[in-house]
């Protein structure tokens, strides 16, 4: 048996974000383009099937809020690492829609287990552990997976190491997978008796009693449901869009590069953040995210696809972890409803954006359009920041 250390630990978290988050939820986005071209997925039906990935999503933050028990979120976090490793399988099995259908909704969950559990998890075993709770570094998990799923696929296609048909891609990715989930599973230790009884201790505990008004919450949560439009669409179409600029080969590499920006994304952004505060650094964030898909929208070079994917991989992992330290720092331990409404929100976007994208995108021959409306969409956001600031002055 591994002896459970802050590095072992923190190495699992991450191996589960990869697992989770890069190859059960994003994987898709590297796999579009080759799927279009052995099967000829539709825009829109890629963009369904994206959108069932976070309908799964949404159940899985159901699930997620319904289990209290610290012994009971363990079981649930370790069963959805086995999903996710079935689920990304599944995708090979056949290619009828309903088939893919059901492994994007159940990747979904998925998902939703792997991040919220898991890093509930390794937040209470660094807590009854003496450690800091920091968590840069577990969250750099979602920008490997990202470059992971990059990776598996461009060596796996056409011109690549190895050249795979999609099902075995996805065997492959899925084969990935089952190897991060042994270790994930292997170098977290189960919760101890004494630390689910302080658990529950702890849940009664006092909150901060300076809170800020309601109409504040609701201005963070109108633009981080804005925010959700730009990040999904982005997440599911990256690749695409760049082979239809065209940029034949080049769409697995943007990317990688998504995530290659985004891997350090958390660490330097907490440093903007204790430069110029929270609010004006997710502002920031705001407004490099509307310029890389106003770039993407208006170029079709490799340079500037580029520059694109670099700034989306950069803010969207920004706004994600700026939005809830935001909330978290503004409401202590009270803030843990708050921010699961506010990415009940965040999910709803997550539906609604690939499926219109990829409705309009089909019906238009491109995905200028679509790029246009979440900018629109990331503006009206960047406003009700603006408004939440002038409302409640948060000391973060």
């Amino acid at each position: 048996m591994i002896k459970a250390t802050r590095t072992t630990v923190l190495f699992s978290g991450i191996c589960a974000l990869i697992l989770s988050m890069g190859l059960a939820r994003y994987s898709f986005t590297p796999m579009i383009p080759s799927m279009q071209a052995q099967l000829g997925l539709s825009e829109s039906l890629a963009g369904w099937l994206a959108g069932w990935n976070y309908m799964g999503y949404l159940t899985g933050l159901f699930i997620v809020w319904l289990v209290s028990d610290l012994r009971a979120k363990d079981f649930f976090y370790r069963y959805g690492l086995v999903v996710a490793v079935v689920a990304t399988a599944m995708m090979a099995a056949h290619d009828d829609r309903l088939v893919w259908y059901v492994s994007r909704f159940f990747a979904g969950i998925a998902s939703a287990a792997g991040f919220m559990l898991g890093t509930g998890l390794i937040l209470n075993w660094l807590h009854h552990n003496d450690h800091k709770s920091e968590l840069g570094l577990h969250f750099s998990g979602i920008g490997l997976g990202i470059i992971a799923s990059a990776v598996v696929v461009d060596a796996t296609s056409a011109g690549g190491l190895i050249e795979l048909n999609w099902r075995f891609q996805w065997l492959a990715l899925a084969g990935v997978g089952a190897v991060l989930a042994v270790l994930a599973t292997a170098l977290l230790p189960m919760p101890k008796a004494q630390e689910i009884e302080m658990s529950r201790d702890e849940d009664i505990g006092q909150g901060i009693t300076a809170l800020p008004p309601l109409r504040w919450v609701w201005l963070m949560q109108a633009a981080y449901f804005c925010a959700g439009f730009s990040n999904t669409l982005n997440v599911t179409f990256t690749s695409l869009i760049t082979e239809l600029q065209p940029l034949d080969g080049w769409g697995a590499k943007m990317w990688m590069l998504v995530g290659l920006a985004a891997t350090p994304a958390p660490f330097i952004w907490d440093r903007i953040a204790r430069r110029i505060g929270r609010m004006d650094a997710l502002r920031a964030a705001f407004v490099l995210n509307i310029a890389g898909n106003l770039c993407l929208a208006l170029t079709f070079s490799l340079a500037t696809t580029a520059l694109a994917a670099i700034l989306f991989g950069f803010t969207f992992m920004g706004i994600v972890s700026l939005t809830l330290s935001t909330v978290g720092r503004a409401f202590g331990n009270k803030a843990t409803q708050i921010m699961a409404r506010m990415t009940l929100g965040y999910c709803v976007a997550q539906i609604l954006s690939p499926v219109m994208g990829g409705i309009i995108a089909e019906l238009t021959g491109s995905f200028r359009l679509p790029l246009y409306l979440v900018s629109a969409i990331m503006i009206a956001g960047l406003l009700c920041l603006i408004a939440a600031s002038r409302e409640h002055q948060v000391r973060l």
